[in-house]
């Protein structure tokens, strides 16, 4: 039997690349947008207006002279960056080249034009802050229920051929209005808990290179010296410029560094020698900058690194003289201060470096309930997860699963005087029969949204520098993580069957549209 020929890609004839003109390549512009695509589901599931006007206020209240970027488009980059995963630049870019990314964030028409420049995201997340966008995630968790029970309680409403009544734009977001009959209801009723509610806590690890004191002090002694280079003055200070042994100092750091198997004694031999080259260095800057009499030359991040370097020596000194590894308030960076080592004993890592954060789990929607830089003990977080989920929801949960590190005998009494049932291992001695043992796989919907954020959009690794962008950043992806929830709520047959309303109205009332979705 002959065998099958593959089947190939294309089978165009090749055409010589000298030959091909861009007038003649054939585009789809011309044909509808398709309305099974993902960006014009989520662009209708979206509340804009609702977390468009929170963005707006804060913007007015922040904000002061040139008018800002359309909320909208910075949101929509925002959820773009991070459900794709792209880099700045790339979003950018992405954005420009796609019609459908455009049609999501608010366009009208196609646009060859870049939305911003992608530099400005750094400005973007340090004005987003973690409080807005907790905001706007609890705004589009608070509404999100409303969306299915809307229409399929009134099915008719916003019929095509009814033009006596056009939809509203109450109606054309589906999103507008919270649940307050629904809770007004269950007050009267005297519902006091209901609902489960998963807590548990995690490590975002930022973007560093793994820190070892020898490599903190070989960086922090090469930020010396360009800081001495930097304040250096001949006219100033004189003919002869300070010696600093830049060669001898980076050639010792790299016989020791440089070897695949190094003893205790090398490690401490080779750290002794950085310190005290970095403390030669620092000597060296306190005398340059008596020259100036009071004033300096360094600008204002100069001397953050500065400060940085100077409590970085503190600490490995005090480490060095009293021979041992841990120190309050250790710094792992000098790029990025603010990152501190969370003790997490896990198989894969140990140590990791970066914030903390506790996720609470509602039906499926998670809420940042903490975000620090310091670790905590999960323990004395659980009463405030409780008490966001009341404020959030109006009444407190019936059932709490957590793991056992929360459930210590203090939070045990005060659940049960709350009247909540604790899903967690019993202290003690196991009993013959478990009554209240959390079953098995009880926890896995938050374990899942942990490794659902850190695997696909990027919470295991936090690319930015700053603090305030960094959990920002992480924010975000909370953010992503409750839209992507939000995309698969409704019934899509009920979307297509509102999109189709409010484009034949739109139709109507503006003779014609830009954009236009087929609702086969």
């Amino acid at each position: 039997m002959a065998k099958a020929s593959k089947t190939r890609a294309s089978k165009q004839s090749y055409i010589s690349p000298s030959q091909l003109i861009i007038e003649g390549f054939e585009t789809p512009f011309t044909q509808k947008l398709d309305a099974t695509n993902r960006w014009v589901q989520l662009a209708h599931r979206i509340p804009w207006d609702s977390i468009v006007s929170i963005y707006e206020t804060q913007m007015r209240n922040s904000v002061t002279g040139a008018s800002h970027i359309n909320g909208r488009v910075v949101l929509g980059c925002i959820i773009i960056k991070h459900t794709c995963g792209f880099s700045d630049e790339e979003t950018i870019l992405q954005i420009q080249e796609n019609m459908y990314m455009q049609y999501f964030i608010g366009y009208s028409s196609f646009s060859h034009e870049v939305p911003f420049d992608s530099s400005l995201f750094v400005e973007i997340r340090k004005r987003l802050g973690v409080e807005l966008l907790n905001a706007i995630n609890n705004k589009i968790v608070e509404l999100s229920t409303v969306v299915a029970k809307k229409e399929v309680s009134k099915p008719e409403r916003n019929n095509a051929g009814d033009n006596n009544n056009p939809p509203t734009q109450e109606n054309s977001n589906n999103l507008t209005n919270p649940p307050l009959e629904e809770k007004k209801q269950e007050e009267e009723e005297g519902i006091t808990h209901k609902g489960k509610l998963l807590v548990d806590a995690t490590a975002c690890p930022q973007d560093i290179a793994y820190p070892t004191d020898l490599n903190l002090l070989n960086d922090a002694r090469e930020k010396s010296e360009e800081l001495i280079d930097l304040i250096y003055v001949a006219s100033l200070h004189g003919e002869k410029k300070p010696r600093t042994y830049r060669e001898k100092a980076r050639e010792y750091y790299l016989t020791t560094a440089m070897k695949k198997n190094k003893s205790r004694k090398e490690i401490r031999r080779a750290i002794r020698k950085q310190l005290n080259y970095l403390q030669r260095n620092l000597s060296h800057i306190e005398r340059l900058h008596q020259a100036y009499k009071g004033k300096t030359t360094l600008d204002e991040r100069q001397q953050t690194y500065l400060y940085v370097i100077k409590e970085l020596y503190a600490q490995q000194r005090k480490m060095y003289d009293e021979k041992t590894h841990s120190i309050e308030d250790r710094i792992v960076s000098i790029h990025q201060p603010h990152v501190r080592p969370i003790v997490r004993g896990k198989q894969k890592s140990k140590v990791e470096f970066g914030a903390k954060i506790q996720l609470s789990l509602v039906a499926g929607y998670a809420f940042l309930d903490v975000l620090s830089w310091d670790a905590f003990n999960e323990g004395t977080m659980l009463l405030l997860a409780i008490e966001n989920y009341k404020a959030r929801m109006g009444y407190y949960p019936k059932e709490v699963a957590a793991d056992k590190i929360y459930c210590n005998r203090d939070n045990r009494k005060r659940l049960k005087e709350m009247g909540i049932t604790l899903k967690a291992k019993p202290l003690g001695r196991p009993k013959a029969v478990e009554t209240e043992h959390v079953s098995p796989g009880e926890r896995n919907p938050i374990e899942g949204k942990f490794g659902q954020a850190k695997a696909r959009y990027g919470l295991g690794r936090i690319k930015a520098r700053l603090s305030e962008t960094s959990e920002s950043w992480i924010a975000s992806i909370i953010l992503v993580l409750n839209l992507v929830k939000l995309a698969g709520q409704v019934p899509f047959c009920l979307m297509v069957k509102w999109m189709e309303n409010y484009l034949n109205y739109r139709m109507t009332k503006m003779k014609c549209l830009t954009f236009s979705v087929d609702p086969n």
